[in-house]
């Protein structure tokens, strides 16, 4: 009896760790065919996949702020500098904290909203760079995770490109916000779409494929039907996901002796080599400094002309 008792303490302890940090959703649990006829027009704007565009023009608001990032040092370089009287060196610290957060949030991959004040003070400036680079981090990684899990097959390709669209209307808005505002106030701008996206996770659903793969079928299944409409057939759509999940259960364990293979490490040198090029192409120093390189190159108008820079991105 005892033995039988701790079985069922045990999966109930386990859904509970299972769980995700944040409930993010729980409205459309009235969307569902039961109750579906209390929701009268809500339920037709939901149908049709249009609850997908939803996720992903809030979450997009996430690589906005990636790209209001990299474009923020760029106008706002010679104001800080003459502001909080930092040399050359402190600011290009300052520009380079972001890519070092970047990289511990790439490789945590976490879900963590963090906030910190402003100060006229060179440890808090350094401190929020590191930490807005973190979640450039995160956001690099479960963005495109997100949109390419919620997406229907047909759409991947089209909703996944997004993710790189909104990191270069951030870049661009960062740019034309400097032309007009201090610094100091393209700081508080650029967390509006963190204010925005955090309301905004309450009324999208989680990953369908992450639920399934935390077991939590009854919610899987509800992600997905609101997902794709609560008139449609989900059950061969369902029946995949389950499948696919369950085949990468099995291969749980990559050997590093793997990696040897041809048809392993080719691809992998390749993607690196790619990531790599880009990098050493030094396009990240032309974003944070591109006011300072055109104001070097003789252009009377360095703001407009770093403007149109992230204007050629977003094409």
């Amino acid at each position: 009896m005892s033995s039988s008792a701790g079985g069922r303490d045990d999966p109930e302890d386990g859904r509970d760790l299972r769980k995700p940090f944040l409930q993010t959703g729980s409205w459309y649990k009235m969307g569902s065919r039961q109750s579906s006829s209390l929701l009268g027009s809500t339920t037709q704007i939901l149908d049709g996949g249009v609850s997908v565009l939803l996720c992903v023009l809030i979450v997009s608001l996430c690589p906005i702020q990636f790209g209001f990032t990299c474009g923020y040092s760029s106008p706002t370089e010679q104001s800080i500098i003459s502001d909080l009287g930092l040399t050359l060196s402190q600011y290009s610290i300052f520009g380079s904290l972001a890519n070092v957060g970047a990289m511990v949030g790439a490789i945590t991959s976490g879900q963590m909203s963090e906030y910190i004040g402003r100060k006229g003070d060179t440890s808090f400036l350094y401190m929020g760079r590191l930490l807005e680079g973190f979640g450039v981090g995160v956001i690099s990684y479960t963005v495109p995770v997100y949109i390419a899990e919620i997406a229907p097959q047909d759409k991947r390709g089209s909703l996944g490109s997004v993710n790189q669209l909104s990191i270069t209307i951030g870049i661009m808005l960062a740019y034309l916000l400097g032309m007009f505002v201090s610094w100091r106030v393209l700081a508080i701008l650029g967390a509006l779409p963190c204010l925005i996206v955090i309301p905004g996770l309450f009324f999208i659903p989680e990953s369908p494929r992450w639920l399934a793969k935390m077991g939590m079928t009854e919610e899987f299944e509800m992600s997905l039907q609101v997902l794709r409409g609560f008139d449609t057939d989900i059950s061969v759509e369902a029946n995949d996901i389950k499948r696919a999940v369950a085949s990468s259960c099995k291969k749980t364990t990559v050997r590093f002796a793997d990696l040897k293979r041809k048809r392993y490490w080719f691809p992998l040198m390749l993607g690196i080599g790619l990531l790599l090029l880009q990098q050493l192409s030094g396009i990240n120093g032309v974003l944070f400094y591109s006011t300072t390189i055109f104001e070097s190159a003789g252009v009377s108008s360095s703001n407009f002309a770093t403007f149109c820079l992230g204007a050629i991105q977003v094409k």
